[in-house]
């Protein structure tokens, strides 16, 4: 695995993340909606590019390993709450997507205390970031247009989303358990 910076995966991430506030800004402050679902969709879509160009090239580092993720988050995160504000979502779905986040951040700390990092993005968490990212886009057309087909398809992927965000995040919290038991000289899976 490369430590390279300046990769073209990485390049692509560093936009992703500039995205962020571009979003923001159309949404919240110029109430440009068709721009902001547009930037929506390309930070979306080039999670995916992102990823396969780095193995495509043998571009994989570990920036690009945490920069994904951390574009993702923000993504997940900045239109979440923008959203919430403009009443495009309920606070509720909001806020169960915030305790998924909270509960990770509580298993980052206490592996951070034990000397590890995160543990590796699996296919599942990605999956799951990815059908959410594809919902955004459809819910803020649905809020725009009006268009009830919208509405059916964006929930549907956000409902399901949110389901596969949760698993994804038990399954983190089961891989920090059994680093902190092996750290604490029990092997994984074991009972006291």
């Amino acid at each position: 695995m490369g430590s390279q910076v300046f990769t073209i995966p990485n390049l692509i991430s560093f936009a992703r993340l500039l995205g962020v506030p571009i979003f923001l800004y159309l949404f919240l402050v110029a109430r440009a909606d068709v721009a902001a679902i547009v930037v929506l969709a390309v930070g979306g879509t080039s999670d995916w590019i992102d990823g396969y160009i780095a193995r495509r090239l043998r571009q994989v580092s570990r920036l690009g390993e945490l920069l994904d993720p951390l574009a993702d988050r923000l993504y997940i995160l900045a239109t979440l709450v923008a959203f919430t504000v403009r009443e495009v979502v309920p606070w509720q779905f909001t806020a169960a997507l915030l305790a998924r986040e909270l509960l990770l951040g509580l298993s980052l700390l206490v592996l951070r205390r034990y000397g590890y990092g995160p543990p590796p993005v699996h296919y599942l968490g990605k999956t799951a970031t990815f059908i959410l990212l594809a919902a955004f886009p459809v819910l803020l057309l649905a809020s725009t247009a009006s268009a009830t087909a919208a509405g059916a398809i964006g929930w549907g992927l956000a409902w399901w989303g949110l389901v596969l965000y949760w698993a994804a995040g038990v399954l983190y919290v089961i891989q920090a358990v059994d680093l902190v038991r092996t750290a604490r000289g029990y092997p994984p899976g074991a009972t006291r």
